[in-house]
């Protein structure tokens, strides 16, 4: 991603030292640490370790806007004006795109309460991508007016990602584009999509739908929000450049201080974008100034040229295309193979059997080794992880994708995986991001919670008299290595003998719901502290010693003593003999 960012930084040169100049007094005024005005440096172009070894980036590193969040604190008064806010009223969120934000800091507070995610994240990053949709640009469903498009990525002056959808979500079968309000390219929301308005779709350009993704993107890996080191992290995946980071940090900063709600359609409009392209797309059906703001209102000074759609800048105008139509003979738009291009197969790098009982973390994990033709390893190619079929398997953090860049050893090791109740073998497949070769398929094995040892909790006698019931209840606790074995099946059966484990057919018994004698229990568990504590027992007229005996999963047994004998009779008092 570096050639990327060196690129775009030369390709815009000249306006960025004009736009340094004027924004370097607002720039020096904002927060603390960060000096680089709002425009890219050689130095931001380096790709954070951090954000390198996770997805990438859910954009493919797309233009996005810089305009800087104002000087003043935001007015937490509503704005009455029926145009674009301007000034303070920047901090007016259009009310359909902020009640998706809300919506979407609540269900990540009850799917992954460890993230802390706030909200108000989510505005920075839709204000940077796609200038909160093109000023709340949104139907009643909160699907955007016109399609919001990305440049596509042809590798010149932006990275190169060959189509992934098929053109189903960017209508562009060459090349993939980043989508909709949150800017998703679709290889990314193939995974991370969800669907928040419960419509049964998936939509990139629906705001509920795409800021429910950014939250389950921004929440991967067990990051915790509230963590600087985290958040940055976290921030850097989303668009890997230091610039970027710095400038969701800025408006994340100002959406904290105060913020308020203002009719869809209204919100302001940025100017300015990474690649120095245009501001707000125009609507193809309405010819206008690139750069004018939808709804009225200041218009920018108009570009020389059209310029490729802003990343979030909405309309539906395509993205200009190549010179050379991308089917017919001619230069390709990068003449060096990228690491990506050299994968030829995928080999496995010595991943050991994948065994874990419901409920644990397994404990080995898989690697991938990406190779050319001739078998040498390849580093720094995207591998994509994921968990295949009707499991409940995960990797830790709750998600079934996980892309992890392979090392200079061209190995990648996917994160561990946490087993799901539901038992058997779960699939986990291995591909390359962007190059079309086979699929490498890797079996974990989930199986049922298991005990080796089982033992009473206590040691009264256990005994009735014929007709009764038993004074104690017997509890039994289940342990497997030693630890608290949670949620193992059992069965508690009375038998014959030692010797013969069928069921008794007198002696001591349990009662069904309906009062029946039953002297077979199944579907029993232990509780989470491996506890497990059986019905009443009951007496008929048959004295004598009894055995019950307790089976779990992991064939831990216990066999119980029970003695049901009439109750004893006290000898009467010998007389006094009769005085002489």
């Amino acid at each position: 991603m570096a050639a990327q960012f060196g690129r775009r930084l030369r390709k815009g040169a000249a306006t960025t030292a004009v736009a340094a100049v004027a924004v370097a007094a607002l720039s020096a005024s904002q927060a603390p640490g960060v000096n680089d005005h709002g425009r890219q440096t050689a130095a931001d172009a380096t790709p954070s370790p951090d954000a390198s070894a996770s997805d990438g980036s859910a954009t493919g590193n797309s233009p996005y806007y810089t305009d800087l969040p104002p000087l003043n604190s935001p007015s937490p008064s509503p704005s009455t004006g029926p145009g674009p806010a301007t000034g303070t009223s920047e901090a007016g969120i259009p009310a359909t795109v902020l009640d998706a934000y809300k919506k979407a800091e609540a269900a990540l507070r009850d799917a992954k309460p460890g993230c802390n995610l706030p909200w108000q994240l989510l505005a920075a990053i839709g204000r940077v991508e796609s200038g909160q949709a093109r000023g709340g640009r949104v139907d009643a469903e909160g699907t955007t007016i016109s399609p919001i498009l990305g440049p596509q990525l042809d590798g010149n002056g932006f990275a190169l990602i060959k189509d992934t959808d098929n053109g189903a979500h960017d209508g562009n079968s060459t090349y993939d584009q980043a989508v909709g309000p949150m800017q998703f390219i679709p290889s990314t929301w193939a995974w991370a999509g969800r669907d928040a308005n419960g419509d049964g779709k998936k939509d990139p350009n629906n705001i509920y739908d795409a800021a429910l993704a950014a939250g389950h993107y921004l929440c991967r890996n067990n990051w915790d929000l509230s963590d600087q080191n985290d958040l940055d992290r976290a921030i850097l995946s989303y668009n890997n450049s230091r610039e970027y980071l710095n400038l969701v940090m800025r408006w994340l900063e100002y959406y904290r201080k105060g913020t308020h709600e203002i009719p869809d359609g209204t919100g302001t409009l940025p100017d300015n974008r990474s690649d120095d392209g245009a501001g707000a797309s125009p609507s193809p059906s309405t010819p206008s100034t690139p750069g004018t703001p939808a709804g009225g209102g200041p218009k920018p000074k108009p570009k020389p040229t059209p310029r490729p759609e802003k990343p979030g800048g909405g309309g539906t105008t395509p993205p200009k295309p190549p010179t050379t139509p991308p089917d017919s003979p001619g230069t390709p738009p990068s003449t060096s193979p990228t690491p990506t291009d050299t994968v030829h197969h995928l080999e496995d790098a010595g991943t050991a059997k994948l065994t874990a009982m419901a409920g644990d973390a397994f404990t080995k994990r898989i690697s991938t080794r990406a190779e050319t033709k001739a078998g040498k390893a390849v580093g720094k190619v995207r591998i994509r992880f994921t968990i295949i079929g009707d499991t409940d398997t995960t990797f830790t953090g709750g998600e079934s994708v996980a892309t992890v860049a392979t090392n200079s050893s061209g190995v990648a090791v996917a994160p561990a995986l946490q087993a799901g109740e539901k038992t058997g073998d779960v699939t986990v497949r291995a591909t390359v991001v962007g190059r079309m070769v086979a699929g490498l398929d890797y079996t974990a094995t989930v199986t049922e919670r298991a005990a080796d040892a089982l033992a009473r909790t206590g040691d009264a006698a256990l005994t009735c008299t014929p007709g009764g019931e038993f004074a104690n209840q017997v509890e039994v606790k289940a342990t497997y290595k030693g630890a608290v074995a949670d949620g193992v099946a059992a069965t508690a059966t009375l038998i014959k003998s030692a010797d013969d484990p069928a069921a008794n057919d007198k002696g001591p018994y349990f009662k069904d719901a309906d009062g029946k004698a039953v002297r077979t229990l199944t579907g029993l568990k232990t509780d989470a502290k491996g506890l497990l504590k059986l019905p009443k027992l009951y007496a008929d007229d048959t004295t004598g010693t009894f055995l019950l005996r307790i089976d779990t999963e992991g064939e831990a047994t216990l066999t119980v003593e029970l003695t049901v004998a009439a109750a004893e009779t006290s000898s009467p008092s010998p007389s006094p003999s009769p005085s002489a």
